[in-house]
C-alpha cells in the first residue's frame, strides 16, 4: 500500500495489539545479514521512510526512534519530517542507544518483537539478556512488518554466473578444500554459510540480487565431501549447475536450508558464526548437534588477496581511473563552456565512462555527487526531485566505485570548480595530512586499523575537528565493496581487534563535514604489504592502489609539509605513469596539468 508513514505506523500498532506485542524492532537486515537489502527485506525503510544503508527502528505503543550514525543525521532528519519518528542520533555523548532506550520503557510482562529472518543469533542473545533484566520476554517467530506490508516486493531472482577462471585466480574444488581444512581444524562435520559475499567468493559465481553488490540469494552446507547451495533453480542455466556438480556441490531450493539443518544427526558437529547466521535459520538445528561458534574462515580468506588476483586489481585500478580522468575533463569542459550541469550529470557521466571500460559490469555503490553544502552529508544521494546545478566556485565532492570483473573500486575525489574559500582549503588540507599520514605509516606485524585509526584523524583532532564515520574498510574482490572482518575505525568497548594482514585491501578515507557549509572526503584504496623483517620483528605497510589525481586547486599547500608534498608529487607522478598511455589529446593534457608537481 502506497501509504504514508504514519498510517504505516499505525497498521503496524494495530498488529501489535492483536498479538500482544509492546514494542517491535526493525533492523536493516535480510536472512543473510547483507549491508544492502533486496527490496523484499527493505521493511525498515518501508516503514519509516528512511532511506540510508544502515539504522533500527524501534515501534512501542506510543513512541518510535529511529537510530542511525552520523553519516545519516541530516539525512534522516529530513526524510523522518512529519513521520512521528524521533531521530535518534547512535554513538553521540548522553543520547541513548536503543537497546538503553528499550531498557527504559519495557517492564515485566512485556513483548519484544523481532522477525527471526532479520536478527542474527548474537544479537538475539544479546536482546534476551537485557529483557531478562526487565521481566520481559523476546518473540522472533512474528513479522509484524510483513504483516502489513500488502504489497511487499517479490524475492529477486536475477541470473547466477561464473567468476571466469582467469579472474577467479582460484578454482572452486581449491577453495572447498581449503575450507574443509579450516573445518577440521575446529573439529566441525558441517559448515553453514548464510553471507552472500562468502558464497559468492567460495563457489566462484556472481549474481545481481542485490543493488550494487554482484551475489546471489543463497546459504550453502559444506560437509566433508559435498556443498549443498540452496539458492532458486531457475537463476542457473545447465553448465553452470554441470560445472558445480563436478567439484561436488548440488543445488537444492532456497527455503529448504532449515530442513536440512534439521536432519543433522548426534554425530554432527555445525560450525557457524552466530553473528552471521539468523536465529529464523539456526533454530532449525537439533539439540543433539554439537554446536561450534566461531568466525568464518572464509571471510579471512578472501580478504587476503593474492597475486594473481592483484594484478587484476591493478589493471583494474589502471582503467578506473582513466575513466575518471575522462569525465572530470569533460565536465571541466562543460562548465566552462557554460553548459547547465547537475549532480545528476556528474553521475551519468562517470556511469558512461567506466561503461566503455573493459570488464566493466556496474557500480560498486551509489554514486555520491555533491556541491557545496550537499557534500556535509558523507552519504548524500542526488535525486531527481532533489538535487544542487553546479556553478564554477566551490567545491564538488564525488564518492564512486565500479565493479569489474578484475575487482571493485571505491574513490573519493574533492574538485574545485573555481573560487574557493580559505575555510574550504585549509580543511581540504587538513584531511589530506591525514590521508598520507595514514598511507606513509609502517607498522608491526599484528597491529589492527583501530590502533592505525588516530593517524589520519590527529591532523584533524589539531585544529579541533574530527569525523563521525571509519577511517577505512575492507573491500571485495568484484565483491562487496564493503567487506571484512578488518577495517579502520576508533576503538570499541568489545569488539574484537583484526590484525591487518598483507593481501588485505582496506579504504583510507578521513573527512569533515559542516553543515551548511561543505564537506571533504579524501580516499584512496590501499593493500598491506610487507615490507621489513629485522631485529624489532616483521613490518607491514599499506601501498597504495587507487590511481586518479587529487585536485590541488582544493589545497592549501603551504600546510602541507615537505614530507607530505613529497608524498603528494610521488603519488601523481605514480598516476601520471599509470594512466598516461591509456588517455590522448586533451585528456592527457588534463592529466599532465593534475600531475605536475607543487
Amino acid at each position: 500500500m502506497n501509504a504514508p508513514i504514519p498510517t504505516r505506523l499505525a497498521a503496524l500498532r494495530q498488529a501489535m495489539v492483536r498479538h500482544g506485542v509492546s514494542a517491535c524492532l526493525v533492523p536493516t537486515a535480510d536472512p543473510h545479514l547483507s549491508e544492502y537489502l533486496p527490496a523484499h527485506w527493505a521493511a525498515r525503510a518501508w516503514l519509516s521512510g528512511f532511506t540510508g544503508s544502515a539504522g533500527t527502528l524501534v515501534v512501542t505503543a506510543t513512541d518510535a526512534g529511529l537510530w542511525t550514525d552520523a553519516r545519516y543525521f541530516e539525512q534522516a532528519e529530513r526524510e523522518l519530517a512529519g513521520s512521528g519518528i524521533a531521530l535518534m542520533r547512535q554513538r553521540v555523548a548522553h543520547a541513548p542507544e536503543h537497546l538503553d532506550w528499550l531498557r527504559q520503557r519495557l517492564r515485566r510482562g512485556d513483548v519484544l518483537a523481532v522477525a527471526g529472518d532479520s536478527l542474527a543469533l548474537a544479537t538475539r542473545r544479546q536482546l534476551e539478556r537485557l529483557l531478562k533484566e526487565n521481566g520481559a520476554t523476546l518473540r522472533t517467530n512474528l513479522d509484524l512488518p510483513g504483516e502489513v506490508w500488502t504489497d511487499r516486493p517479490d524475492l529477486p531472482h536475477a541470473p547466477v554466473f561464473a567468476h571466469a577462471a582467469a579472474y577467479a585466480c582460484t578454482g572452486r574444488a581449491e577453495k572447498l578444500a581449503r575450507l574443509r581444512e579450516a573445518m577440521r581444524g575446529h573439529g566441525a562435520s558441517h559448515h553453514l554459510l548464510s553471507s552472500l559475499d562468502d558464497i559468492a567468493w567460495l563457489t566462484n559465481l556472481r549474481g545481481a540480487d542485490v543493488a550494487y553488490n554482484p551475489v546471489f540469494l543463497a546459504h550453502c552446507l559444506i560437509d566433508a565431501d559435498t556443498a549443498t547451495l540452496f539458492a532458486e533453480r531457475s537463476q542457473f542455466d545447465e553448465d553452470t549447475l554441470a560445472a558445480l556438480a563436478a567439484d561436488g556441490v548440488r543445488l537444492a531450493d532456497y527455503a529448504a536450508v532449515t530442513a536440512a539443518l534439521a536432519r543433522l544427526g548426534a554425530d554432527d558437529a555445525l560450525l557457524f558464526d552466530p553473528a552471521r547466521v539468523v536465529c529464523a535459520v539456526i533454530d532449525a538445528l537439533p539439540a543433539h548437534v554439537r554446536r561450534i561458534e566461531a568466525g568464518q574462515p572464509s571471510t579471512h580468506f578472501k580478504a587476503r588477496k593474492n597475486a594473481c588476483e592483484l594484478a587484476h586489481i591493478r589493471k583494474t585500478m589502471r582503467r578506473d581511473g582513466a575513466a575518471l580522468v575522462r569525465a572530470f575533463r569533460r565536465l571541466e569542459d562543460r562548465l566552462a563552456a557554460g553548459m547547465r550541469q547537475t549532480e545528476l550529470d556528474v553521475d551519468a557521466l562517470l556511469r558512461e565512462e567506466r561503461a566503455a571500460q573493459e570488464d566493466f559490469v556496474g557500480e560498486s555503490f551509489a554514486t555520491i555527487a555533491a556541491y557545496q553544502a550537499n557534500g556535509a552529508l558523507p552519504h548524500y544521494r542526488a535525486t531527481p526531485e532533489a538535487h544542487a546545478t553546479l556553478e564554477r566556485r566551490g567545491l564538488l565532492l564525488i564518492d564512486s566505485g565500479g565493479q569489474y570483473l578484475g575487482g571493485t573500486t571505491d574513490i573519493t575525489r574533492v574538485l574545485a570548480l573555481g573560487e574557493t574559500s580559505a575555510e574550504q582549503r585549509r580543511d581540504a588540507t587538513l584531511v589530506m595530512k591525514g590521508l598520507i599520514a595514514l598511507s606513509r605509516v609502517r607498522f608491526p606485524k599484528g597491529a589492527s586499523g583501530p590502533q592505525l585509526d588516530a593517524l589520519a584523524r590527529a591532523p584533524l583532532w589539531a585544529a579541533g575537528l574530527d569525523y563521525g564515520h571509519g577511517t577505512g574498510h575492507g573491500v571485495g574482490y568484484f565483491l562487496n565493496v564493503h567487506e571484512g572482518p578488518h577495517g579502520i575505525r576508533p576503538p570499541a568497548s568489545g569488539a574484537a581487534l583484526v590484525a591487518l594482514e598483507p593481501g588485505m585491501i582496506s579504504s583510507i578515507e578521513p573527512g569533515v563535514y559542516k553543515p551548511g557549509r561543505h564537506g571533504i572526503r579524501h580516499e584512496n584504496l590501499a593493500v598491506v604489504v610487507e615490507t621489513e623483517h629485522g631485529e624489532f620483528g616483521e613490518f607491514l605497510a599499506f601501498e597504495t592502489l587507487t590511481l586518479c589525481p587529487f585536485d590541488r586547486r582544493a589545497l592549501e599547500p603551504a600546510l602541507l609539509n615537505p614530507e607530505e608534498r613529497a608524498w603528494l608529487d610521488d603519488y601523481h607522478a605514480t598516476v601520471r605513469a599509470a594512466l598516461a598511455p591509456l588517455l590522448e589529446g586533451a585528456d592527457l593534457a588534463w592529466l599532465e596539468r593534475h600531475c605536475a608537481p607543487l
